[in-house]
């Protein structure tokens, strides 16, 4: 789960850290390519490792084609309204999933092939946050940051914004739908009420936590905020209580995320280390 919780903060980073808008569907499109991606591999029509791949990019440009449609009328609005629709289209999803025979109704999916190669998982989240991060310090995303900064000025500039809005909103629409076709293959079993807007919710708490714009800072808090229900396991009575008190302290005192705006560079780490060491030799 950390991996697939690492591409999914990474995708929603995409359009809330680096277009500056919030959306609530993401667990949506998440549905979408997960069941997309087991429906091809459970009839058989992919088998092996190479249909595994096949049905996983499947998935992802389903997903993505549907955040096409959503995102050309959606994308009008911004802030809260944005939201709510987001919101709404994630749900109507999981409800349209439970109705249909074919998607497994409201009994789920069942006998999806499963696939826990561990290596394999790894280098496509590897790949996949590489892929977003390049596109994101490329033409496209520096026109993406200059909407998220200021749009009016953007468009003034001669920036197509609607263009770049919906090519960020796709784009973290596909590796949403990537990261649930690696999700239904991991569990071998899918159900609607797995992809509610609790999910989208806590994908969008690693997003904030992190840092809003950071890939580093999305991947960090993703790998802590899964780890930590499980460390807070034996703790069952408190654990719903300890939780949001971290994530409060966090806020608190360090409002703009782990990293901010910033990439983690060791770099910088051997820098600041290697200052201080400076400053004591020097007293």
């Amino acid at each position: 789960m950390i991996l697939i919780n690492v591409i999914l903060a990474a995708s929603l980073n995409v359009t809330v850290g680096c277009l500056g808008q919030i959306t609530l569907g993401h667990a949506g499109f998440m549905s979408i390519g997960a069941y997309t991606a087991a429906l091809l591999t459970k009839s058989g029509f992919l088998s092996g490792y190479p249909g595994y791949i096949v049905a996983l990019i499947v998935g992802g440009l389903v997903a993505g084609a549907i955040g096409f449609i959503i995102g050309i009328p959606a994308l009008r609005l911004t802030g809260d309204y944005l939201a709510i629709i987001t919101l709404a289209f994630g749900e109507i999803i999981r409800v349209l999933i439970e109705y249909f025979k074919f998607t497994g109704g409201a009994q789920g999916l069942t006998g999806i092939p499963r696939v826990n190669n561990f290596t394999l998982i790894y280098f496509i989240t590897i790949f996949s946050v590489i892929f977003m991060y390049a596109i994101m310090t490329s033409r496209h995303g520096r026109a993406i940051l200059a909407i998220r900064e200021d749009e009016i000025a953007s468009g003034a500039s001669g920036i197509n914004t609607t263009y770049y809005k919906t090519f960020a909103f796709v784009l973290s629409a596909i590796f949403a739908g990537i990261a649930g076709g690696i999700y239904a293959h991991n569990l071998g079993i899918l159900g609607a009420k797995q992809f509610d807007y609790n999910y989208s919710i806590n994908i969008l708490v690693m997003v904030v936590l992190g840092g809003m714009g950071s890939f580093t800072g999305s991947i960090l808090s993703a790998i802590v905020l899964t780890i930590l229900p499980e460390v807070l396991r034996s703790f069952a009575e408190y654990r719903m209580i300890v939780y949001p008190l971290i994530l409060i302290i966090m806020m608190l005192f360090r409002p703009k995320g782990l990293l901010g705006r910033e990439e983690f560079q060791i770099s910088k780490v051997i820098s600041y280390f290697t200052k201080k060491r400076g400053e004591t030799n020097g007293k």
